[in-house]
């Protein structure tokens, strides 16, 4: 299996309160087999979020919320359920727990949500974000490690 996978702003915000970002930014993996892949919807299937190529890619507005200005649809962590070990992430017309927040200029779920914090599995906090296999035109669909 890959490693978890973190996202980055490809500009750092360097805000202490997110909720003062104003312009939408692309967001882009750091690491591989996505890096410079970038969020968005797969063209075949909307409400699938993927890693792909930047001519492709959208732009976010980013809070506690992650919203496409493009599409304008939020970017959610899926329901879970016995057995199931990885959440799906996909676009929604609607906001989910709103479980998004930045560390620096990484996107993760926050400590209060109740994904609680994930960023890296090698930070000692476990979770993160996984590559879960190519999409249609060579994408990287993307999953989060359901919590214990």
């Amino acid at each position: 299996m890959k490693p978890p996978i973190s996202l980055s702003i490809l500009v750092f915000l360097g805000l202490a309160n997110t909720s003062l970002a104003l312009k939408p930014y692309q967001i882009r993996g750091v690491e591989d087999p996505i890096y410079h892949l970038y969020l968005q919807a797969l063209p075949s299937s909307p409400s699938t979020a993927v890693m792909g190529p930047e001519a492709s890619s959208e732009y976010f507005n980013i809070s506690d919320t992650i919203q496409s200005t493009n599409t304008s649809m939020f970017l959610n962590i899926g329901v879970g359920g016995s057995g199931v070990s990885y959440l799906p992430l996909s676009f929604d017309a609607a906001s989910g727990a709103s479980p998004w927040g930045l560390e620096g200029d990484t996107i993760i779920t926050t400590e209060g949500s109740s994904y609680g914090r994930r960023e890296r599995e090698g930070d000692g906090v476990g979770g993160g974000l996984v590559c879960c296999g190519n999409g249609d035109g060579g994408e990287y669909t993307l999953t989060t490690k359901q919590q214990s």
